[in-house]
């Protein structure tokens, strides 16, 4: 029987040596890890038959009878053994499998040195190929992980495409079908309101209304979800601290005078205190301490906490407070700064949001994320004379449940802001997309490829009535 000896830098390797030499049925004595990877001892499958044959004992009466199926079924077992671990290797090269053939022949002899010599010239490729394969399994891992991204990124686009198509068959349907809803649904989104929100509240119009009724209907659906006050009794009479904040350009100072020439005509100068924390800015102060000079209200500048708190202390006996803050963009740190200085000074400080009218939807949703993780008492509209649409405002108050207080239309003070009126703001959201650009109203025709690319989202909190 010639039994035969294999080096590996694993066993996979060693095991596959063996199976390219003997065939897959090679029978394995052993297999053991020695210094410089694995070893196994094996034979070919004939040499294990022939030595069953020949020493096969002859069965006794007084013993146990062993059928020749028992034995071969242990053979067969201890190969099927084998064979699982036979995972797929990369192949030697032609003097990798001579080296190791003349390892394996050299074992048997008498020679020690040639052994020795041998084994010296297979462990330096062994070490060289167990690095290679250390690097080469974590780049297998990578190339698994990117084809199985790519596999759900497809699987994703499919099912995009699929939704999308579904729902502009749907609409178009409804087109067909449901003109009245249609036209809602083309009306809203021309008036700046997310597709979302229009599609929520197009899908809820009652069947049997006339085109004239489904206008009502809506105009009073948008007016009902904007939670105005009643009157300023609920911020100039009242009292306390108000601090008006929001990003860069929106109008603070401009409506924190205004908001202070209202409270000054009303109660007069000496119960209001103004306070700035517009330092930052050149000269950003100055406009506020002009017109805090002509209503004869003195204004305190403030860098800090600390100077805030000192502030406060000094103007304890205000009937109101109002501070105007600094402008920075919404995605600047200073906001968290600014508004923990407003947390930490222990006093009850109501936050009112200004926002733009003509900013984007996405920019108002950027401004209101930001803003409403510290907390938000109420809102003010500004440039309401300067916007071509207010939908979008509307649609962001509408979902976020904002109290409105004021809105305001201009530059003069105090003028140009009056307390909002929610069914004022519905009817002009609709009144303004009269005039509308023609190449910015939307068409029948392109309303189904619209809806197909908006998400399921949209939902006015409380429902629609």
């Amino acid at each position: 029987m010639n039994i035969k000896r294999y080096f590996g830098k694993n066993s996979r390797e060693a095991l596959n040596m063996v199976k390219q030499e003997l065939g897959a049925n090679a029978v394995i004595l052993s297999n053991r890890a020695v210094e410089g990877g694995n070893e196994v001892l094996a034979f070919r499958e004939e040499d294990m038959a022939a030595l069953v044959a020949r020493d096969k004992p002859t069965p006794s009466p007084a013993k146990v009878r062993h059928s020749p199926a028992d034995t071969e079924e242990t053979l067969v077992s201890m190969l099927n053994r084998n064979q699982r671990i036979l995972k797929p290797a990369e192949p030697l090269n032609q003097q990798q499998l001579l080296q190791q053939r003349s390892l394996a022949t050299g074992s048997k002899g008498t020679h020690s040195e040639p052994h020795a010599t041998a084994a010296a010239q297979v462990a330096k490729p062994l070490v060289r190929s167990r690095e290679h394969a250390g690097s080469e399994q974590p780049g297998q891992d990578r190339l698994a992980q990117r084809e199985l991204a790519h596999m759900m990124q497809e699987l994703r686009s499919m099912r995009g495409a699929i939704e999308s198509q579904l729902t502009e068959i749907t609409w178009a349907n409804i087109q067909q079908r449901d003109p009245v809803k249609s036209n809602i649904l083309g009306k809203m989104i021309s008036a700046g309101f997310s597709a979302g929100l229009a599609r929520q509240i197009a899908e809820k119009v009652p069947a049997d209304h006339s085109e004239t009724n489904a206008m009502k209907w809506l105009q009073n659906v948008i007016s009902n979800n904007i939670h105005t006050i009643s009157d300023e009794q609920q911020i100039l009479d009242q009292g306390g601290i108000y601090a008006l904040v929001g990003p860069t350009g929106v109008g603070k100072t401009t409506t924190t005078a205004k908001l202070a020439a209202r409270f000054v005509m009303k109660h007069g100068p000496r119960k209001l205190a103004l306070i700035t924390t517009d330092s930052y800015r050149i000269g950003g102060h100055e406009q506020l301490r002009i017109y805090g000079k002509i209503l004869g209200v003195m204004v305190h500048a403030v860098k800090d906490e600390a100077d805030l708190r000192i502030a406060l202390n000094e103007l304890k006996g205000k009937h109101t407070i109002l501070i105007d803050t600094v402008g920075v963009s919404q995605r600047d740190r200073m906001v968290a700064e600014q508004i923990a200085m407003l947390s930490k000074t222990g006093l009850p400080i109501k936050k009112i949001l200004c926002m733009n009218a003509t900013s984007s939807g996405e920019t108002l949703v950027d401004v209101m994320d930001v803003y409403k993780r510290y907390g938000l008492d109420g809102g003010i509209i500004t440039k309401l004379d300067e916007a071509a649409s207010i939908g979008s405002v509307l649609d962001i108050i509408i979902r976020e449940r904002l109290k409105l207080y004021y809105v305001a239309n201009g530059q003069r003070v105090p003028e140009d802001i009056h307390l909002a009126n929610n069914h004022f703001l519905a009817h002009h959201a609709f009144k303004m997309t009269r005039q509308k650009a023609e190449q910015f109203q939307f068409r029948e025709a392109e309303m189904p490829f619209l809806m197909a690319n908006v998400a399921t989202g949209g939902r006015i909190p409380g429902g629609a009535a």
